[in-house]
């Protein structure tokens, strides 16, 4: 029997997940215009790398104090309209930072940088609901047969956004300032939230037996940390971006080693996620599956290895190329991550494991952030970056140890 020809555009045949990936592409340009906007509006303010990693930090609390709650709400109710509730959030967020950027001089002269950081606390709570309902809202959009084509567009589709978000956000602060570019970054959550109010409501799916509210609240940490596999790729994940995430601090290198500007600033940014696109593009027609493990852990060490390539770099076009090839070593584990948690997740508990998923995962970019502009301001900026890079390796070869069935899991299907 002849096997079954591969269809590397089998989730876009459905019109829903079409609409899902326009608003997934539009949110995400915006979340990643915002960062540069942001980042660079605290350095010039700051100078103070520590203050680049209270970015980080402000986002990440509000984030991980909701997760679980989120998991529980999204599991519940429904993810349409939580998704149209969270992305409206964002939406007032964006337009506050428009007000505060046009009324900067009297605002900044009174509070300094407060109002900004008070802003992202919000962003960070929309987004921690926005994270479980998207994963759940997806796996409801296309068959099971095909998760793992629509994880791969949904990360390339993620990666184009984190593309030309930060492209987009420093070319505009740089050539036409910040007023314009927050009202731009408005304009593209407007978008976001449009497509998502264009997919249908879908049902929300409960389990059979009824759960107490704490138990329910806690099961998608039980579920996930008796699953040696999940819990394996999650924690990699986690440490790679907790550890190898020089992002935060790429004002710095903009404007005191590269010698850039914000112009500068955002092509930098947009480097790993290029990097990403092309990488998610080979895995739409050649997807992850035999060895799947064992090729997310050689992704994640040759991610660690790019980083500490990026921080010993003084040439531009260098620096560049090694952040696209950590962003496409990078994309390898995110296919592969997102792949095993949507195949070994049960439909009644995807809002709650998507939210586990996210404390090890979309918060750890932001608590990386404030990892990394510690380590700066006690390290210093070219040694910081060294010893986070030499530390994701660290954790590949301790995980690889302790996790023996995720370094030989295989994704081929049976």
């Amino acid at each position: 029997m002849n096997p079954e020809k591969h269809d590397p555009f089998a989730a876009l045949r459905y019109r829903e997940f079409r609409f899902y990936i326009l608003a997934r592409l539009f949110i995400t340009i915006a979340v990643n215009f915002q960062a540069v906007c942001v980042g660079w509006q605290i350095y010039e303010l700051t100078k103070d790398p520590w203050s680049l990693g209270l970015i980080g930090l402000t986002e990440a609390i509000p984030y991980i104090l909701i997760a679980l709650i989120a998991g529980y709400v999204v599991d519940h109710y429904s993810r349409k309209k939580i998704l149209g509730v969270a992305v409206t959030a964002l939406i007032l967020s964006s337009a506050f930072l428009f007000y505060f950027s046009l009324n900067s001089e009297v605002l900044i002269e009174r509070f300094g940088a407060i109002p900004i950081y008070g802003l992202i606390f919000l962003t960070g709570l929309a987004r921690g609901f926005i994270s479980p309902s998207m994963f759940a809202l997806m796996s409801q959009l296309v068959p099971k047969n095909i998760y793992a084509n629509s994880s791969t567009w949904n990360s390339t589709v993620w990666e184009i956004g984190a593309v030309s978000g930060p492209a987009l956000g420093g070319f505009i602060y740089g050539f036409h300032g910040i007023n314009t570019a927050y009202l731009m970054n408005t304009v593209f959550f407007g978008l976001a939230l449009l497509f998502f109010m264009l997919i249908a409501s879908k049902p929300v799916i409960r389990p059979e037996i009824k759960e107490k509210l704490s138990a329910s609240l806690t099961a998608g940490l039980k579920f996930v940390f008796s699953n040696q596999i999940m819990v394996g790729a999650l924690t990699l994940d986690l440490f790679a971006v907790f550890f190898g995430g020089a992002v935060a601090l790429l004002p710095f290198f903009a404007d005191e080693i590269l010698k850039v500007g914000p112009q500068g600033l955002g092509i930098l940014r947009s480097a790993p996620a290029f990097g990403a696109c092309i990488m998610a593009v080979v895995l739409a027609f050649n997807p992850v599956k035999e060895h799947a493990g064992r090729i997310l852990m050689y992704a994640i060490a040759g991610f660690g290895l790019c980083i500490i390539g990026f921080a010993l770099s003084t040439n531009v076009y260098l620096s560049l190329l090694f952040l696209m090839m950590s962003g496409a070593l990078d994309n390898i584990s995110v296919v592969v991550r997102t792949t095993i948690v949507q195949l070994m997740t049960p439909d009644h508990m995807r809002g709650r494991v998507s939210s586990v998923n996210s404390i090890f995962i979309g918060s750890s970019n932001e608590i990386g952030a404030f990892e990394s502009g510690t380590a700066a301001k006690l390290l210093g900026l070219i040694p910081s970056v060294i010893f986070g890079g030499s530390m994701t390796i660290l954790v590949v070869g301790i995980t690889s140890r302790l996790a023996p069935k995720l370094r030989k899991l295989s994704l081929r299907s049976e």
